[in-house]
């Protein structure tokens, strides 16, 4: 039995379908189910049971002797929220729970973690586990991320494997209702079929030109070959980066994703809304050097690939994968 918290979320949802096909079928779904934008995501999917979010510390506790692996993808996503008890609750003081469950009854567990803890960048994007208690989150989001990435290092107790994964940017398939947290290649691809055209923050930073700000871009399906690889590998527990490890622009996400819906490109350049202005980053890039020490060898989707495959066989049709 595998466990998948978030299941009914974007990257949750992915994960499932890439365990389907892998040939895992006795799953475990474990989330919010009470909106029926993102129940969406599992439909059609091979499971054994749903569990609400609320309920899945007890249910361990009675089902633990069954549970192979779990994945905790369950999080509050939200990076513009304002809640501090809210972000506390749901991504720090439950995934601890959960990690003491994994002590407790022996389970292997992998989490995600966020490069949003990583903040402007001030020391790198580094997966080290030497800078975490350094690291300056730029919302409430990141430093829940963070809070508990610096708990979970400090913890003489520790399941016998675990990984906490900073993702970077993901984007792909299933992400229909993240509303304004949904990717740029969403948003730019509804952008363009309402208006033709599509706008990206101009640059506040002299060193970025418009369009020139940067980000470690990375599919949602690469996401999932490294939770299955973690899964089996089961050895060297700690942080790992997932990105691509190669950061692209914001222009050259627009171009490709106007050329897969096969549309002439129209950009154009808005200022960044003041309420994200002064924690807008410039640059995020992954050092993946850790993965691939590890024996992680499988290549990622180019960033031209990964929209195509996107926009092609997911956003035109308005399929879920």
């Amino acid at each position: 039995m595998i466990v998948v918290t978030g299941a009914a979320g974007f990257i949750g949802s992915c994960l499932v379908s890439k365990l389907n096909q892998e040939g895992f079928k006795d799953i475990i779904l474990v989330d919010d189910f009470s909106n029926p934008e993102k129940n969406k995501n599992f439909n059609g999917k091979t499971f054994s049971d749903k569990v609400d979010r609320e309920k899945f510390i007890a249910w361990i506790d009675n089902n633990h002797q069954f549970i192979q692996f779990i994945f905790h993808m369950g999080a509050r996503s939200a990076t513009t929220g304002f809640s501090k008890e809210t972000y506390d609750h749901l991504n720090l003081d439950y995934t601890k729970n959960v990690w003491k469950k994994c002590v407790e009854y022996g389970l292997p567990m992998v989490y995600a973690s966020s490069a949003a803890t990583y903040g402007l960048g001030e020391y790198g994007y580094n997966d080290s586990h030497e800078i975490v208690e350094k690291l300056a989150p730029l919302n409430l989001y990141g430093e829940s991320k963070n809070d508990f990435d610096k708990w979970a290092l400090k913890q003489e107790k520790q399941p016998f494997f675990w990984a906490g994964l900073k993702f970077f940017n993901v984007y792909g398939p299933n992400e229909f209702h993240k509303g304004r947290m949904a990717s740029v290649i969403l948003h730019a691809f509804n952008q363009i079929n309402a208006t033709g055209k599509m706008k990206l923050f101009k640059s506040h930073n002299p060193d970025f030109e418009d369009g020139g700000q940067i980000r470690d871009f990375v599919y949602v399906k690469d996401l999932a070959e490294i939770m299955l690889f973690l899964m089996h590998h089961r050895k060297n527990s700690g942080l790992y980066n997932v990105g691509t490890g190669k950061g692209r622009t914001f222009l050259d996400l627009t171009k490709n994703t106007f050329k897969a819906m096969e549309i002439k490109e129209v950009i154009e350049f808005i200022d960044t809304p003041m309420d994200i202005r002064d924690k807008y980053q410039y640059f995020t890039e992954a050092n993946m050097e850790k993965l691939h020490s590890i024996g992680y060898n499988k290549p990622f989707y180019s960033f031209e690939e990964g929209i195509e495959d996107y926009v092609k066989n997911y956003l035109l049709p308005n399929k879920y994968y």
